[in-house]
């Protein structure tokens, strides 16, 4: 009984409460804001001061490398910035 209880109860949450995935910049708009820095503080893993504003405003995306750098930076899955 308590296995079909859970079945229903997960079933009713992923319809109801399903959470989106986040866009690259907004896991890294996340990880910004959870450990204090700013945009100046992300130049050496872009390159220049630039380069960190376009990708933040969308309008350049993350390459291989700086991908590889953010995961390292903030000690989680590539994944996440793909």
């Amino acid at each position: 009984m308590a296995g079909l209880l859970t079945v229903l109860i997960e079933n009713f949450e992923e319809q109801h409460y399903a959470l989106q995935r986040a866009t690259p910049v907004e896991s890294l708009t996340e990880f910004m804001r959870a450990s204090d820095l700013r945009q100046k503080d992300l130049v050496d893993i872009f390159g220049t001061p630039s380069i960190v504003s376009e990708v933040l405003k969308g309008r350049r995306n993350l390459t291989v490398e700086h991908i590889r750098r953010l995961s390292e930076r903030f000690h989680v899955t590539p994944e996440l910035f793909i």
